[in-house]
């Protein structure tokens, strides 16, 4: 099957990683970042920093996980591969090792709900998926259950997940998630947080389900 990707999909794709470094959510090589396109995804390669990168390098792989490009696919892609056939609402997928995302994910907690805001990501907690060998089937497996109604997770010390419509929802949901996850942090050297309920997580999940999309008319 050829596949082929318009040039300014590559320099946005190339552009979100760099803006992941920008943003704090990531240093040097680690992380990645793909985009869904027709018959397979576009991603970072592996081991190079998104400063180093054209859009060329930017590596394609087909729905069958064949390659497409002169470079090797991040070492994740099999998540990515994963998320994008069970879950046809992601657009994107991006995955960092931002420092308070990684620092809760090393203690192998999920994140409660101490504020409304984690609803944004489809229910009452952010789970953290069990830890495997990145690039393995097994931390795929990990990460689609813990990913099971939700469109973020924490990586057991590895790191964080999540997915948008697109890629610059998918940024902007990975700089609100590690902001969380940040407040979580601090919030927790005062003292545990007082918790709301299910019900009004409940309630909350149930509006995030209009919250920022168009009007209907």
């Amino acid at each position: 099957m050829s596949l082929t990707v318009d040039i300014k999909l590559r320099e946005q794709l190339l552009a979100t990683a760099r803006a992941m470094s920008t943003a704090g959510l990531n240093t040097g090589t680690a992380g990645n970042v793909s985009v869904r396109i027709d018959g397979g995804m576009l991603i970072t390669p592996s081991g190079m920093p998104p400063g180093a990168c054209t859009p060329d390098d930017m590596v394609i792989v087909a729905g069958d996980g064949s390659v497409r490009g002169r470079l090797a696919p991040s070492s994740e892609w099999r998540f990515h591969h994963d998320l994008y056939a069970r879950r046809p609402e992601a657009g994107a997928i991006l995955h960092a090792h931002a420092p308070f995302a990684t620092a809760l994910a090393c203690q192998r907690i999920e994140i409660p709900p101490f504020h409304y805001m984690i609803a944004r990501f489809g229910g009452n907690a952010v789970h953290c998926a069990r830890y495997a060998t990145f690039g393995t089937q097994a931390l795929s497996d990990n990460i689609l259950a813990a990913m099971e109604g939700r469109s973020a997770c924490l990586m057991a010390n590895h790191g964080m997940l999540v997915f948008g419509r697109d890629l610059d929802n998918a940024l902007d949901l990975a700089i609100e998630f590690e902001t969380l996850c940040e407040q979580y942090w601090r919030t927790r050297q005062i003292g545990e947080p007082v918790l709301l309920s299910d019900d009004e997580m409940a309630e909350v999940v149930e509006r995030f389900r209009w919250y920022g999309k168009p009007r209907a008319k």
